[in-house]
């Protein structure tokens, strides 16, 4: 967003937002524009960087502006104002067109990957020293606030997290009685749903509610904090965001997952026996009892074993979101879907992971 359009009593307020240059002109001038009916204050205090394209942008809008109202420039700056006076009476130039190039392009998006990584690196870098300074002053851990989010983030998902494995339970249970009853092996399909979801969809499923849960609301409430410079006011004072903002929420969702995921298992084999109820006629006292026979403690540990890591990439990725909102609220909306898609991403890429770990380990 390069103009914000700011409704206020006696006035229109423009802020002027990013790079004015020769590569963004085009969105600048494509951004669309009320008709004032009252007077116009344009803001230039957030322009980054201005050439000679921006200035073009820039007077093609104040023309627009002039011709419906009153239109002030506040907080320009003197090279801003020598590069408007320069080129006002040449208002004929022909603003510079940049052709796409897809190797550009994939350049672009390839620096922005690996600076992605960068940054997200040296935030869990940032992120370990301030749980080792936790460690030589226990005193620090705020349990009052790793409460609040085990509550926020744990007890207040078991209903949709309920409801998502019982789905699941039910849709493994249909799709695989259909296939088993064919050959007359209907007994099995309680094998395929007391494993399948101990070890892999209980985990999953409910690390991918919580990651679009809970990772959104991390960068949400941070992304606020942020714009409203409460962050800075922590630093200020001398507080560690990290110890008063992420370390909570990390070591809360790594208390509730675990707990969650044993939860899901558990009504989704419900969900798988109410199917098999249902599709194939297999008794609940059956199905319990052959639950018993096949289905080993090693099944349920294996799928706790995930739930720290995605626990602590699910919390990491929406705390590291939230640092990065910039004073906008479009940022805001963007840092939030990215902080569900990386976290969804991730939770799948360790699932995937432990999966391979555990079939070359025989597990």
């Amino acid at each position: 967003m390069y103009i914000e359009v700011i409704d206020k009593k006696d006035y229109i307020l423009l802020k002027a937002l990013g790079n004015w240059d020769k590569y963004s002109v085009k969105k600048i001038l494509s951004t669309p524009l009320p008709k004032p009916t009252k007077k116009v204050v344009f803001d230039l205090s957030g322009i980054k960087s201005f050439d000679t394209a921006g200035v073009v942008a820039f007077i093609k809008i104040y023309n627009y502006l002039k011709k419906y109202t009153q239109v002030e420039v506040i907080n320009y700056t003197k090279k801003q104002k020598e590069l408007y006076e320069l080129i006002k009476d040449n208002i004929n130039y022909k603003i510079p067109t940049q052709k796409s190039n897809i190797f550009e392009d994939i350049g672009k998006a390839t620096l922005e990957f690996l600076f992605d990584i960068k940054f997200f690196l040296t935030f869990i870098g940032q992120l370990f020293i301030s749980f080792l300074s936790i460690f030589k002053n226990p005193k620090n851990i705020r349990y009052k606030e790793i409460a609040y989010h085990i509550y926020q983030s744990g007890t207040t998902a078991l209903i949709i997290v309920g409801v998502t494995a019982f789905l699941v339970g039910i849709v493994i249970a249909y799709q695989t009685g259909v296939q088993l009853n064919k050959f007359g092996a209907s007994i099995f399909i309680v094998d395929t749903v007391g494993i399948s979801i101990t070890r892999e969809l209980g985990p999953m499923i409910t690390a991918i509610v919580i990651a679009g849960r809970s990772a959104s609301s991390y960068t949400a409430e941070i992304g606020a904090m942020k714009l409203t410079q409460e962050i800075d006011a922590l630093k200020t004072f001398g507080f560690d965001p990290f110890i008063f903002l992420v370390i909570p929420r990390i070591i809360a969702l790594i208390i509730a997952l675990p707990l969650l995921i044993f939860f899901a298992d558990v009504v989704g084999i419900l969900g798988g026996a109410v199917a098999a109820k249902m599709q194939l006629g297999i008794s609940y006292e059956l199905f319990i009892n052959r639950i018993y026979e096949t289905l080993k403690v090693k099944h349920y540990i294996l799928g706790l074993i995930k739930a720290p890591f995605f626990a602590f990439f699910i919390a990491t990725i929406g705390s590291f979101r939230g640092f990065e909102v910039q004073n906008n609220t479009q940022s805001l909306g963007i840092k939030t879907t990215q902080a569900v898609v990386n976290a969804i991403f991730l939770v799948i890429a360790i699932d995937a992971l432990f999966s391979v770990i555990y079939t070359e380990l025989g597990l």
